[in-house]
């Protein structure tokens, strides 16, 4: 008959089984709230230019010089607001954040450069809103509560995206990345430290 195990393994079996419970259990709160509102003005201002844009180019450049605005944005304030809450970017719930958000964005990229490539750029707010809130409905699962909110009323603008013109697509596209970031970056500002 083997011998049982020291009392001390048990407890170090028992306290790996409560921290990694505790990490599934526990939300990823990093999300920007300030940050989300400075990408809604710089959204905004993206909206703006586009609108006059003279070429598909050229509005096709806006967009995405803007997205890539927005990241480093999202990026600067988030790493500012995890740093204050001393929040881990490398465990659990953010690793599931991460891999949830960023999937939709990157299928959201791939048929851009598809959708580009075949001329359908009328199509394109409705797959941008339709995917970036996608990938905030799958990861607000693993984050505070209204971000899959704010995933679902992008995903709202996109469906009406889908049945206006084109000029009316990009008007959408600054209501969604601006107006939605806006309004809940103040949310998640106020209630959420920042």
């Amino acid at each position: 008959m083997p011998e049982p195990a020291p009392i001390h393994e048990h407890a170090l079996s028992n306290l790996r089984y409560i921290r990694e419970a505790m990490e599934r259990a526990s939300a990823f709160t990093s999300i920007p709230g300030w940050g989300g509102v400075i990408v809604g003005i710089t959204a905004v201002a993206a909206a703006v230019v586009g609108h006059f844009a003279p070429t598909w180019r050229v509005w096709l450049l806006t967009w995405l010089t803007e997205a890539i605005v927005a990241a480093i944005i999202a990026g600067i304030t988030m790493l500012r607001k995890g740093k204050r809450a001393n929040v881990s970017f490398t465990g659990g719930p953010a690793r599931r954040f991460f891999v949830s958000y960023f999937a939709p964005v990157v299928a959201g990229a791939v048929l851009t450069l598809l959708l580009t490539r075949i001329g359908a750029f009328t199509a394109l707010p409705a797959t941008w809103l339709l995917l970036y809130g996608a990938s905030f409905v799958s990861s607000g699962a693993y984050s505070i509560r209204v971000v899959p909110v704010m995933g679902v009323c992008f995903m709202l603008l996109g469906i009406v995206a889908c049945f206006v013109p084109f000029v009316a697509g990009n008007a959408l596209l600054g209501v969604g990345f601006g107006g939605l970031h806006i309004i809940f970056g103040f949310i998640i500002a106020r209630s959420y430290g920042g």
